[in-house]
């Protein structure tokens, strides 16, 4: 999930965490709280606006929004919780699973600050468009998710033994998380595999950056920084292991950005500003057309050959970053095909204290390229095997290492790059 400081939402989907909170404009409560509380219709009739000034399809696919909303405003409503059903069935024809209302209860969870202690089992979740199943975006590293085994990509068919079909996300959300120490049972399908997960969940504090100072036999220093996730201070761990790494003269850097499953934003353009220091980084896109860029402002902290590991686990933010130092032509991208999540969401708080999330726009990488269901495809294409995957799972000293194939392949790719930078060098000084 993306999120920004304004409260857009790139890519999202339901966080099994807490779930992550959205700050900033649009989030506080209307002062006409207590009249929307007394007529739930004033409620439907406010999120038809919203969806009617913002959704990001102004053919609202294909639905006659003005027809759907004399229709809803037609019935009676006796209750609030009345109002919460109608307008999620109102919603139900945009066909888009990531324009969601939210009950009060829902949208407090989403407010919980991303950069605060975490309680969950450790992955993001979403309704696959295709197959409007439940689906693993990815697990967040060093979770109870992350060490049972749980993929990117895996299909939930069961919670506690209920199954998934039909199920929205949010239901989804609030029967996986609950208190630390407790379990939850995740049936997972995974291609013809259906296999039981017994997680036990857990309070989770992510420090994002991890990073290290390798010297190789040849005397080069390599900086190795693995991203976990795009939290509210990721920028700042970024900063600090570039600038420490510079400090001890790396001659090169390898960036892991596999199964990071995205975060805030703003944290994925200051990073990316932080390795190059001019061209455009992302830019949205509107229903009437307009783009908004998000450009690099001469503000690098290192020039140094780079090379970047991604994988069908990154995305959203991951996206934008490695999509920004791939079409500037600043890193060389390896692994496997991202994720593919690329929708900007406005979430908002509602007169009752519910909230609602819409698609208001999509982003796009610095070439124009439409992530959104394509994803990032690699410079340099290498794949784990299951066994290599599966391994690195259950041994975590081994990823970044040259025990570690995709992570091997990326070092092989970096000397070159480096080797290449000397030479040139050099032959500029023979000259």
């Amino acid at each position: 999930m993306v999120i920004t400081k304004r409260g857009l939402v790139l890519g999202a989907t339901a966080v099994v965490l807490t779930t992550v909170a959205v700050t900033g404009a649009g989030l506080h409560l209307s002062q006409s709280q207590a009249f929307f509380r007394e007529s739930p219709k004033e409620l439907v009739d406010e999120v038809w606006q919203i969806i009617n000034r913002r959704y990001v399809d102004a053919t609202f696919n294909q639905v006659d929004w003005e027809e759907v909303r004399q229709d809803y405003l037609n019935r009676s409503y006796s209750s609030k919780e009345q109002a919460y059903k109608a307008i999620r069935e109102m919603l139900e024809p945009l066909d888009d699973p990531y324009t969601r209302f939210m009950d009060p209860e829902e949208f407090k969870n989403m407010q919980i600050d991303t950069s605060g202690e975490l309680t969950g089992v450790g992955i993001q979740i979403a309704l696959d468009e295709e197959t409007k199943k439940l689906m693993v975006i990815s697990p967040i590293e060093d979770t109870p998710a992350f060490k049972a085994g749980i993929l990117a990509k895996d299909i939930i068919i069961k919670i506690d033994g209920k199954s998934t079909e039909g199920m929205d996300v949010n239901d989804a959300v609030q029967l996986i998380r609950g208190k630390p120490g407790t379990s939850v049972t995740l049936t997972i399908q995974r291609g013809q595999k259906v296999v039981d997960y017994p997680i036990t969940r857990a309070r989770i504090e992510i420090h994002p950056v991890k990073y290290s100072y390798r010297e190789t036999s040849d005397g080069y220093g390599i900086g190795y920084i693995r991203l976990s996730q795009f939290s509210a201070n990721a920028a700042k761990e970024m900063g600090e292991a570039i600038r420490k790494l510079e400090d001890q003269n790396v001659s090169g850097y390898v960036l892991d950005l596999r199964s990071n499953p995205g975060g805030l934003l703003y944290a994925s353009i200051e990073i990316a500003r932080m390795w190059f220091d001019s061209g455009t980084i992302v830019s949205t896109v509107n229903r009437i057309g307009k783009a908004e860029y998000q450009k690099a402002i001469n503000r690098s902290l290192t020039n140094k050959p780079l090379v970047v590991l991604v994988d069908g686990g990154s995305a959203s933010a991951s996206e934008i970053l490695s999509g920004a130092l791939q079409d500037n032509q600043r890193a060389i991208l390896v692994g496997t095909k991202t994720f593919g999540k690329g929708l900007v969401q406005s979430v908002r708080g509602l007169g009752d204290g519910s909230g609602l999330a819409v698609t208001i726009a999509k982003y796009l990488t610095p070439s124009g390229r439409d992530i959104n269901k394509s994803g990032i495809e690699p410079d340099i294409v290498f794949e784990l095997s299951d066994e290599q995957r599966k391994d690195l799972q259950k041994n975590r000293d081994k990823v970044g290492t040259l025990e570690d194939a995709q992570y091997a392949k990326a070092f092989q790719i970096l000397m070159q790059e480096i080797a290449a930078k000397q030479g040139s060098r050099a032959e500029g000084k023979a000259r």
